[in-house]
């Protein structure tokens, strides 16, 4: 099978990708691959459905905020339901974090970030079922340091990641794509650009490039290669000798739905949503979200150091992480979940660049790799595939939805754009 461009991924950076490529080269017949058996269905339907455009580079910032201006077109005007709910992402922080985030907080005002700072009196006032004052146990014996100021962003809200892949698929099969799931990618494909036909090439002489995948339904043959598969495009490019900039780590998340909890969720007074925002505590690594869809709170784990790197293919929360782990330091901050387990928790994983945080779009011989998103791979999917489409056509800008331009190298590798996301609370 010969196809002009074959993706491989057909989550929300890999069906990007594909829907640009075709809308930008009708002519061409461009082939979906995915080794599960429908879009998004790997790390994209495990993610916490978040958009957000919170950065400190323009970069960055650029590659968000027109991806979310793209998913309300997708929504508003092509009649997509991607269950978009526009409700802020608040960080809850003590006295020292927020300290050290005052000066990325202007970088990010700077670059076009709508953010509020709230005080402490406010952040009570707002969140009443939130503990800002500890006694000795917590602060002497667990190191917890009690909320001093809330950091809001406004341009943030929840996403239905499924009803995303699921549209973007459409999209691209109106414009004559094909998608071929259950079709696991196994190999690169690695042939000399002028072959003479002995035994044993490509041989450390010859010029290389990528022509295809082997793959579980057998050999498919393309004019360029694009790997688009999150985590597991390691397993392809590791063996090619191409570095992702990227290392996979996974991220937990625990659903909860209790009457305890609707106070708490039904939050009033940062967004005309009327829920809670994005909160992330991130001094006790976790981050809640309130699922419009199911009246429910997620909770999730954003642990760093301690947590190891590691590709799993079917990744499953830790025995014990919520009960016996984050439990103890939740019911300090907001004692509303005191007693409360889970209904339903699962783990995916994010392709993480320590680098710089910029994702990937990196042309090689034969093929384009995007990706190292680093938990980022939808609120950039859009931006990202359009970069795709451009590094494809050697074009050096590509232009972002809304009309923004951005430099094709500054996401790749060998010239790229020496900046990096300094907001780490």
């Amino acid at each position: 099978m010969y196809r002009d461009i074959l993706v491989i991924g057909a989550g929300a950076i890999g069906l990007s990708s594909a829907l640009h490529l075709k809308r930008l080269n009708p002519e061409k017949s461009v082939l979906v691959v995915d080794r599960l058996g429908g879009p998004g269905q790997g790390n994209t339907a495990k993610c916490a459905g978040i958009y957000l455009n919170l950065a400190t580079t323009e970069l960055n910032f650029g590659l968000c905020d027109s991806t979310i201006d793209w998913f309300y077109h997708l929504q508003d005007d092509l009649g997509h339901n991607l269950g978009l709910t526009q409700y802020g992402y608040l960080y809850l922080l003590d006295k020292d974090r927020y300290e050290r985030v005052k000066k990325p907080i202007e970088e990010a005002r700077s670059v076009g970030v709508d953010i509020e700072i709230y005080e402490r009196e406010k952040v009570e006032r707002l969140l009443p079922d939130l503990a800002t004052r500890f006694g000795e146990e917590e602060t002497e014996l667990m190191g917890l340091k009690p909320v001093e100021v809330g950091v809001l962003t406004r341009k943030c809200g929840s996403i239905d990641a499924d009803g995303l892949a699921r549209s973007l698929e459409a999209e691209f099969l109106k414009l004559g794509g094909e998608v071929s799931y259950d079709t696991t990618a196994e190999t690169l494909i690695v042939k000399p650009r002028k072959e003479i036909g002995v035994d044993g090439e490509p041989f450390v002489w010859q010029d290389k490039h990528i022509t295809g995948a082997e793959t579980s339904k057998g050999e498919i043959q393309a004019g360029t290669t694009v790997v688009a598969a999150g985590t597991w495009s390691e397993r392809l490019l590791d063996p090619i000798g191409f570095d992702t900039l990227m290392r996979p780590k996974s991220r937990s998340i625990f659903v909860f739905k209790d009457p305890k909890l609707d106070r708490l969720r039904d939050t009033r007074g940062f967004s005309e949503a009327g829920l809670l925002p994005f909160t992330s505590i991130p001094e006790i690594s976790v981050y809640l979200k309130a699922e419009p869809s199911e009246g429910s709170i997620w909770l999730g784990c954003a642990d760093d150091f301690g947590r190891r790197y590691g590709l799993e293919d079917d990744p499953q929360p830790e025995r014990g992480l919520y009960e016996d782990d984050i439990y103890h330091a939740l019911v300090k901050y907001l004692p509303c979940f005191e007693d409360l387990r889970p209904l339903n928790s699962w783990t995916g994983q994010r392709a993480m660049n320590r680098v710089d945080k910029t994702p990937v779009v990196a042309p090689a011989p034969g093929m384009i790799y995007v990706g190292s998103a680093t938990g980022y791979g939808v609120t950039k999917s859009d931006a990202l595939g359009r970069t795709v489409a451009a590094a494809y056509a050697g074009e050096e800008e590509a232009e972002l939805y809304g009309g923004r331009r951005i430099r094709v190298a500054d996401l790749g590798i060998e010239n790229r754009k020496k900046v990096k996301e300094t907001f780490k609370v």
